[in-house]
């Protein structure tokens, strides 16, 4: 019979395709963690994961996965509805998105008007979310780029263009607006692949037959906007960014391509029970004072060209 544990260790091996760093994680022996796994594939009677070479999850493993996530989703759905049912009433609530920056002034609001609910903030890649939500792994996910799968909800929360952040003394600086193809030789500070930004830019580059010069990859939205400013290179920067200031200073030039934008949508399970914190949370967050489409940035933020931003 399968044990409870055996299943979630299985789902650490197939996130990471690696024994060493998944035992790791789990703080077991790493001798320990493969007879699971081999005991585990014995008792569905084919193997889960390609040996040869680096470890890889088959076909199989996709499948058993997609199911086993779904099950403990469920099992653990079900045991925040108990406590939830016999609790104080206060509940909690699992939120994933690419980026919280955006997301700060609702969750301020949120924990004012909960302050007894639990929130818990993940960060995720797009293309996990849809999967995370079906598994009931979290309860709500915020995305800067569509998410085309079946058995989702959304509400789309704002649009705004995608700049580009330049240093003051940068030649592009003065421009009201530049081309894809004027950036096409300027080195690029950009995020790591999986984040929204990265998306985009690989997307409006490859759309014109370009590849971007990335002379540098963060997983910090804060040092990609010093990094910019210190003159390391340019980067994409959300309108939304500038509404906020920082001590790095800097440019915002308008990007003259009709794709060079991002949609924040809210998504949700379709067919999950969402506790009552999740769905304030949700309420919260669609609720919200968000920017109207093509809301000139400028006019909330005296510093424009001062302040180079932050991404959102």
């Amino acid at each position: 019979m399968v044990e409870l544990n055996s299943l979630r260790q299985f789902l650490v091996v197939a996130r990471l395709e690696h024994l060493s760093r998944a035992a790791d994680e789990l703080h077991v022996a790493q001798p320990s963690l493969s007879r699971t796994i081999a005991r585990l594939e014995g008792e569905l009677g084919t193997p889960l994961f390609d040996r040869a070479g680096r470890l890889r999850l088959n076909d199989a493993g996709k499948l058993f996965r997609d199911h086993v996530e779904r099950a403990l989703g469920e099992l653990d759905a079900g045991r925040r509805a108990v406590a939830e049912a016999t609790a104080d009433g206060s509940g909690s609530v699992r939120l994933a998105s690419e980026t919280f920056l955006t997301l700060t002034g609702p969750l301020a609001a949120y924990k004012r008007a909960h302050p007894a609910a639990q929130v818990e903030l993940r960060w995720e890649r797009a293309e996990d979310m849809a999967r995370r939500l079906r598994a009931q792994d979290v309860d709500l996910c915020v995305a800067s780029q569509p998410i085309h799968a079946d058995g989702l909800e959304a509400a789309r929360l704002f649009e705004e263009p995608v700049g580009v952040g330049v240093p003051l003394d940068h030649p592009l600086a003065e421009r009201a607006s530049v081309s894809l193809d004027d950036l096409a030789d300027q080195p690029i500070v950009t995020a790591r692949e999986g984040h929204w930004i990265r998306g985009l830019l690989d997307r409006l580059f490859a759309a014109r037959g370009l590849a971007p010069k990335i002379v540098c990859e963060s997983d910090e939205p804060g040092a990609i906007a010093d990094l910019i400013g210190a003159g390391l290179g340019v980067g994409l920067v959300p309108a939304f960014a500038r509404r906020s200031a920082t001590r790095v200073p800097g440019a915002w030039i308008a990007v003259d391509s009709p794709d060079c934008r991002r949609t924040v949508t809210l998504y949700w399970a379709a067919d999950s029970r969402l506790s009552a914190a999740a769905r304030l949370m949700r309420a919260t967050i669609t609720g919200w004072d968000w920017p109207a489409p093509d809301q000139d940035p400028a006019a909330l933020s005296p510093a424009v060209r001062e302040n180079p931003t932050r991404e959102g």
